[in-house]
């Protein structure tokens, strides 16, 4: 990811956060055809025959064909059988990239030797698959700040919807800052959303109820597509993923340095609830996985999966499935928008789900967190 958002701190940082968030404002985001081509691609996979299926794979080659789309203006087509070999291949190395880095991440300075040739390979093919766009967009901007003609079709595709590549070239025309910024936003977005949305039909397929509750409230839009409005209106569909993301948050811990000596209120002494006093540079690490449980916040009952508990609380800083403060997840709405249409999508098309896993959730933490054993699944479709 270079020098994107994720890689850097201080004044770097707050220049990319400038630079990006203007880009997920709620404009950018509340077009959900975008979901749409890629939620009933996804669909017509799902057997109509009552057959298991795996939707892991389905879920992170759906939110790659999203997030390329987004960001490119170009799919990567990595659901379609007949998609292009580039496309192809950029979702495989985007995989092994993913992997390996999230291994490597645990071992620490020894993980540099983890599968390094097919990294640095992978690494290469995705940073030339992207900068053909960057560069691509780099010539139109120029070509247009210029006053010369410019590509038809860009031109054509730029005005009819928001790319985000074109609109970040009109605050810089630095390759290299566009391409970390673009690779940055590209790991975080597939892998969470994918992540998110397995989790979920992991979870309801083993609670019956669950997915009762929620169908209902999927089919008060009477087969409509849902807007981005519908999608904010959808109460208990935003307490499944609240809660989904209390009990399974996709960043389960986090860490944090001090820029300058500091306190933290609480945590020391014999009884915790004295002062910690942290050096400038030292890093702390916290449990957003364990904060979610907390008992003392969220009930007795904290380890169980009750999405009506959204009704009335407010836990504030107890809750950080994206972060907090400055340093809040830029593309949280993206996520939770795409998340929130493909589920409404494949509810109104499939009127029951079972599980095909006997096995209990089996924590597989890379990037983001998941389930070992994937989510498999049969669902019943609609009968007309």
């Amino acid at each position: 990811m270079g020098r994107g958002i994720f890689g850097v701190d201080g004044s770097e940082w707050e220049h990319a956060r400038a630079l990006l968030r203007p880009n997920f404002s709620r404009t950018q985001i509340n077009n959900t055809e975008l979901y749409e081509n890629y939620a009933a691609e996804l669909i017509r996979q799902i057997p109509q025959d009552g057959s298991t299926i795996d939707l892991c794979p389905l879920f992170l080659k759906g939110t790659l064909d999203t997030t390329t789309e987004f960001l490119f203006g170009e799919s990567a087509h990595s659901l379609r059988e007949e998609r292009s070999s580039a496309g192809a291949e950029f979702a495989k190395a985007f995989d092994i990239a993913g992997y390996v880095a999230a291994i490597r991440f645990r071992f620490g300075f020894l993980g540099k030797f983890y599968r390094r040739n097919e990294y640095i390979k992978s690494i290469q093919f995705i940073r030339a698959y992207t900068e053909r766009f960057v560069q691509q967009t780099i010539d139109y901007r120029v070509a247009a700040n210029s006053g010369r003609e410019v590509d038809q079709d860009i031109k054509r595709l730029t005005e009819s919807r928001y790319v985000f590549s074109y609109e970040l070239s009109k605050q810089t025309l630095d390759k290299t800052n566009i391409s970390d910024q673009l690779l940055s936003i590209m790991f975080a977005g597939r892998d969470t959303t994918a992540s998110l949305l397995s989790i979920v039909f992991f979870i309801l397929a083993r609670e019956p109820d669950v997915w009762t509750k929620l169908r209902k409230e999927v089919l008060a839009l009477d087969g409509r597509k849902p807007s981005f409005d519908d999608l904010k209106s959808m109460s208990y569909l935003t307490w499944v993923l609240n809660e989904t993301l209390r009990m399974y948050p996709l960043v389960p811990f986090n860490i944090r340095q001090a820029n300058r000596d500091t306190y933290i209120p609480v945590g020391g002494g014999p009884d915790g609830k004295s002062p910690v006093h942290i050096p400038k540079g030292h890093e702390i690490i916290f449990s957003v996985y364990t904060m979610h449980r907390n008992a003392e916040i969220y009930g007795s009952d904290a380890d169980e999966f009750r999405p009506e508990r959204w009704e009335n609380i407010r836990p504030g800083w107890a809750y950080l499935p994206f972060s907090g403060g400055p340093r809040i997840c830029i593309g949280q709405q993206f996520a939770l928008t795409e998340a929130g249409y493909t589920i409404t999508r494949i509810m109104q098309n499939f009127e029951k789900i079972e599980t095909r896993d006997p096995d209990p959730w089996t924590e597989d933490l890379r990037s983001t967190l998941s389930n070992a054993n994937g989510t498999k699944v049969a669902l019943t479709p609609v009968q007309n």
